[in-house]
């Protein structure tokens, strides 16, 4: 599993959200508005809103919050007007960073996102600077304890996977963003559980930290996601678990 996977997780299991389920709404609202707008506003047939739909659900985000949402991205209720943006730059140890955010305002985005990687050791980057870096993935994590490796094998290779990694806690199922749909409900078919599943970014390769560094570069992947405007923040570091739960 990718470092900035790992950092997500503990940040998760750490209640960090709880504490700030209006901000996630917030989040969870603007992705169901981009995708309803995007693709129209019927999960079945728009992919990408049928996953933010189930984010939500799963962040306990009310129906009537979910329609509202949907609604405002085809136009049947009025409200800003978002579009997506993607910054790229760089972190401590020249860790790349792709910041994806979907705002009403650039100018106030870029200036939030710059001062935040300023303050934190890192470095904002042209366009195409550390893109190339990452990949488009569907990623689907069983715990170890919820099924045998055998088990995960069968089910994710049938389903049309590419890839099964074990993990110290976790088998990591890779596949292309197109079969990820039927990767996921291959495995909710056969009740298996799954602790994360996602379309995310995956870096190709990673760049090791720890001490002083390691802490920097949380730091900054803390204020980078911390921020309203921003939906997804992916990154190529390596950092031990103990120094990611300590951070956390």
């Amino acid at each position: 599993m990718s470092g900035h996977s790992k950092w997500h997780n503990i940040r998760l299991r750490k209640g960090k959200q709880d504490a700030e389920r209006g901000k996630v709404f917030t989040k969870l609202a603007r992705e169901i508005i981009v995708a309803a707008k995007a693709g129209g506003g019927n999960p079945d047939a728009n992919a990408r809103l049928r996953l933010a739909v189930q984010k939500a659900r799963e962040n306990s985000m009310p129906a009537d919050n979910i329609k509202r949402a949907i609604q405002r991205g085809t136009g049947e209720l009025d409200g800003a007007s978002y579009e997506e943006v993607t910054y790229e730059g760089y972190g401590p140890g020249g860790v790349a960073l792709l910041v994806e955010a979907t705002t009403d305002n650039r100018n106030r985005t870029v200036a939030e996102i710059r001062h935040a990687f300023s303050r934190n050791g890192g470095s904002l980057g042209e366009q195409g600077c550390v893109g190339w870096l990452f990949d488009r993935k569907g990623i689907v994590n069983i715990p170890v304890e919820g099924a045998d490796e055998d088990t995960v094998m069968t089910v994710a290779l049938e389903a049309g996977a590419d890839d099964v990694r074990t993990e110290e806690d976790a088998y990591e199922v890779v596949s292309e963003p197109e079969a990820f749909d039927a990767v996921r409900e291959a495995f909710e078919a056969a009740k298996i559980p799954l602790s994360v599943a996602e379309v995310t970014m995956v870096p190709q390769n990673t760049v090791p930290l720890d001490g002083k560094e390691a802490q920097q570069m949380l730091r900054l992947m803390e204020a980078i996601e911390d921020l309203d405007d921003v939906s997804n923040v992916y990154a190529n570091f390596d950092i031990p678990d103990e120094e990611m739960q300590e951070a956390a």
